[in-house]
């Protein structure tokens, strides 16, 4: 099961055109409500707002709270500004700072170097998930979006989470 982001007619700021095409339907509340809520809020790091999109609507509907940055420079100070953040999905392939940089500068930070980092990228060759590894990086999710490595990924660095993350589709 993947997560598939389909392109974009509009600008994706005005109107974000993402798919999930990872179900037929959409669970039922009372599905949605077994597979239990968190209290954990998480950031999203992309360029790409429909990559944001994308990951935001699966992450929220499992009661995960999500903030975006849409580069390297915004994830360090929305974490530096906001408490209490407790994993970031970090896309590798960003304009100015990307992803490797942006994890060998939170490592940096006394306050981040123990903070679980998701390596979401497009970016899949034979040596990319130590090259992620070597940037900081908990662990390695390649793009398009398998559920279930993605919650292999969450349930590792989150033991009290409630997953499992269960497909959507967006209509």
């Amino acid at each position: 099961v993947a997560i598939a982001v389909a392109p974009a007619e509009a600008p994706a700021l005005a109107q974000p055109a993402a798919s999930l095409e990872v179900s037929d339907a959409i669970p039922s509340a009372e599905m949605q409500a077994q597979a239990g809520s968190s209290e954990f809020t998480a950031l999203v790091v992309d360029d790409d707002a429909r990559n944001v999109f994308a990951l935001t609507v699966l992450l929220e509907r499992h009661g995960i709270t999500v903030i975006g940055a849409t580069g390297g420079r915004e994830a360090i100070a929305a974490l530096q500004e906001t408490a209490g953040i407790d994993i970031v999905f970090m896309d590798i392939m960003m304009p100015l700072m990307d992803g490797y940089d942006t994890m060998r500068a939170l490592r940096a930070l006394p306050e981040f170097a123990d903070l679980p980092i998701i390596a979401v990228t497009a970016k899949v060759g034979a040596d990319e998930e130590g090259r992620c590894s070597a940037a900081g990086a908990s662990s390695y999710v390649p793009k398009p979006i398998d559920t279930s490595t993605l919650n292999e990924a969450v349930a590792r660095w989150l033991p009290h989470w409630f997953g499992p993350l269960t497909p959507v589709k967006l209509s």
